[in-house]
């Protein structure tokens, strides 16, 4: 292997941990990623010594509690290659970012006979704020997918109209591992004079992702799945869009001056960032990128590609194991299902081999029909995992069959 996984487990402590008395294999990091001790250290570092509500007062907790958000803020920009922090705005989650864009620009902007462009294989953070806009008459179009379980760019260029006010997409699926030509399909949108939204919750955790190289005017991710503490998340939006567009949350720290009745909103990025900031979250998302930036978002990449490699050489070898689309795409997520067995009762087994790995819809309801299929079970993996763990849940499978009579 190209990156020595051992090396970096001993830096997260939940692998010190047994399961039904064995190693843990966390084969979900596509849901969430586990923490390192030393983004766990720089949070409980805030608390002990830093605590204070940030832009507050100017005695030296409160200064210091605000320089370390605001550093935050440009760490994550240089991270993604911002044009400047201002386009940085902190959010719960990928989802909340979405609702923000319907919200704040959708909602003001769009009007009855208007179009947005999504996929079939969109999470549902980037379907269901988008619904809402139905009602005053926008119409949601969705591009199919190919037999292999790519995007069809060709539906997509047929799709497109010039009612097409905004297409939104993800980088990459967190069903079926694609990893979608954005920077096309942000091409595809601008030359139709449409605003390009990119989901990025599966893709900035482990690729290198630059705003301005896509020329994305908005790009949304969690920091949870990168190895950051739950509740924090990113909205990148160009700064000339952002001005323009109206807060969506209200109250606090998002203003300038308030009168009785009018109130003048702060400026970038504050003016999207209502009540007490989560000044923790902002401070393990700073260490979590400081951590990848040193592992490489490419090494990390080519790990993930190997090992996906390897689990479907691995799993192709047992009765029973059918995969999304034949596993043709490799990267960093295998989606499955074992004949005549429920993925929530894989997933079952699976935990008494202390392999743990995700089952269900994926979030991914619409896809899932497309697929002619209600549940599934989903392996993913990330910087720690090994082969051995694959070797594992290989284990666990003929387990599975053995119960189940295959």
């Amino acid at each position: 292997m190209s990156l020595n996984a051992e090396k970096f487990r001993e830096d997260f402590p939940i692998f010190k941990r047994k399961i039904n008395n064995r190693p843990l294999a966390f084969l979900d990091s596509a849901s969430t990623s586990q923490k390192p001790q030393q983004v766990i250290d720089a949070i409980k570092d805030y608390y002990e010594q830093h605590n204070a509500n940030p832009h507050r007062s100017i005695y030296t907790l409160c200064d210091e509690a605000t320089q370390i958000y605001e550093k935050a803020r440009e760490k994550v920009a240089k991270f993604i290659n911002a044009k400047s922090d201002k386009e940085i705005i902190f959010v719960r989650n990928t989802n909340e970012a979405m609702n923000i864009l319907a919200y704040s620009y959708a909602m003001e902007n769009l009007k009855e006979g208007d179009e947005i462009l999504l996929t079939i294989m969109e999470h549902h953070a980037n379907i269901v704020p988008w619904q809402m806009l139905q009602k005053r008459g926008v119409k949601l179009k969705f591009v199919d997918i190919n037999d292999d379980g790519t995007l069809n760019l060709n539906q997509l260029n047929e799709m497109i109209t010039k009612n097409t006010k905004i297409v939104s997409v993800t980088h990459k699926s967190n069903v079926l591992g694609t990893v979608n030509n954005v920077k096309e399909i942000g091409r595809i949108a601008h030359d139709n004079e449409s605003i390009f939204i990119v989901d990025g919750a599966q893709a900035v955790p482990n690729m290198p992702v630059d705003v301005k190289d896509l020329d994305c005017d908005f790009l949304a991710f969690s920091g949870h799945k990168m190895l950051g503490p739950m509740n924090i998340g990113v909205l990148y939006g160009k700064s000339d869009i952002l001005e323009k567009m109206e807060p969506f949350m209200r109250g606090s720290d998002m203003i300038k001056e308030v009168q009785l009745t009018e109130t003048v909103w702060n400026d970038l990025p504050w003016k999207f960032e209502a009540g007490t900031p989560n000044v923790e979250g902002a401070v393990g998302l700073s260490a979590a990128i400081d951590y990848l930036s040193k592992v490489g978002l490419s090494e990390i990449q080519k790990h993930e590609e190997e090992l996906s490699v390897y689990a479907m050489e691995k799993l192709n070898e047992i009765k029973g194991f059918k995969p999304v689309f034949n596993g043709t795409l490799k990267n960093g997520v295998i989606s499955f299902n074992m004949v005549g067995t429920h993925s929530h009762d894989v997933a079952y087994i699976l935990d008494e081999f202390a392999v743990a790995i995700r089952s269900g819809h994926m979030c991914c309801q619409p896809l899932m029909r497309r697929l002619g299929m209600q549940s599934i079970a989903r392996a993913s993996f990330y910087l720690y995992n090994t082969k051995e763990e694959i070797d594992t849940l290989a284990e666990g499978l003929e387990k599975v069959n053995q119960v189940f009579k295959v």
